[in-house]
C-alpha cells in the first residue's frame, strides 16, 4: 500500500479537539493499514515525529432509509500520539 493511500481523512470531533492538547490526533485509515504503514504516512505527509498508534475497528451500524434497513460499512480510525511541543497545522483554527 502506498503511503499517501493510508490516511483517508481526518476525524474532527469534539473528543478529537479535546484531546488535541496531550499532542493526540485522529485520521480515518485504509482497512489494511498497520500501524507502522500509519506512522510512516503521518510522518511523512506532516513532518513531524510519532511516538504511538493506536488502532480501532470501528463497526457499522444498522440505519433505516425509509422501510428498508441496512448496515453501513465498518471503518478502522488511528489515534497517533506525536512528540511533545510539536503539532499538526492542519487542525489548527478547525
Amino acid at each position: 500500500m502506498h503511503t499517501y493511500e493510508v490516511l483517508r481523512r481526518p476525524i474532527i470531533s469534539e473528543k478529537m479537539t479535546a484531546l488535541k492538547e496531550q499532542n493526540r490526533y485522529a485520521f480515518e485509515i485504509a482497512k489494511g493499514a498497520s500501524k507502522r504503514q500509519v506512522k510512516e504516512a503521518v510522518e511523512a505527509a506532516f513532518k513531524v515525529d510519532v511516538i504511538k498508534v493506536n488502532i480501532i475497528n470501528v463497526p457499522g451500524k444498522m440505519r433505516r432509509f425509509g422501510r428498508r434497513q441496512v448496515m453501513t460499512p465498518g471503518w478502522k480510525k488511528a489515534v497517533v500520539t506525536l512528540v511533545p511541543g510539536q503539532k499538526i497545522e492542519f487542525f489548527e483554527g478547525v
